[in-house]
């Protein structure tokens, strides 16, 4: 190998060495967009246990409620509703640093009678909107606080009602 070829292929090596290793690792707004998702999956399999994970230790909600309390209501809401269904139709994150990030979600929440019925009698199910603060300890990202509110279908964000037409075409607001 001349030195060109040689200059060359150690150009190339770098180059896909910085490609994977940049390829590899996620984004903290990927991490925490997969967060949200992995969050409505452990709502829809009543998997407080998961869900409470990403909880931090410190956490709150507007109302007070501390970890503990927060998952003593959630496992209280698993077994009250049957056929809980949930779609986390987007996440904006308003603020984020290495340490915190501040994001809004909207999210669909539907429970009882099965998903096809619900698209039959043109009912989606209860819009939510989740405001959170999350933290990153250790590496991970965790819920510091949230607070929530229903919303109306003309509330949600634009990207909301692009999914949820896909979701639901017969839905409009």
């Amino acid at each position: 190998m001349n030195n060109t070829q040689r200059s060359f292929f150690f150009i190339c090596l770098g180059f896909f060495v910085f490609l994977f290793i940049s390829c590899g690792e996620k984004s903290d707004k990927a991490v925490i967009l997969e967060l949200m998702d992995k969050a409505g999956q452990y709502i829809e399999q009543k998997d407080a246990d998961s869900l409470m994970l990403f909880v931090a230790e410190d956490y709150s909600d507007f109302r007070g409620r501390n970890k503990r309390e927060t998952e003593e209501m959630a496992k209280h809401y698993f077994l009250e509703y049957q056929g809980i269904i949930t779609h986390v139709l987007s996440t904006k994150i308003d603020e984020i640093t290495p340490a915190e990030a501040s994001i809004r979600t909207d999210m669909l929440v539907s429970s009882g009678g099965a998903q096809l019925f619900r698209k039959f009698v043109k009912f989606a199910g209860d819009y939510y909107r989740i405001k959170a603060r999350l933290v990153k300890r250790e590496g991970t990202w965790l819920l510091h606080y949230a607070e929530w509110e229903y919303i109306s279908l003309d509330s949600l964000f634009p990207e909301s009602v692009s999914i949820l037409k896909k979701i639901f075409p017969n839905v409009s607001p």
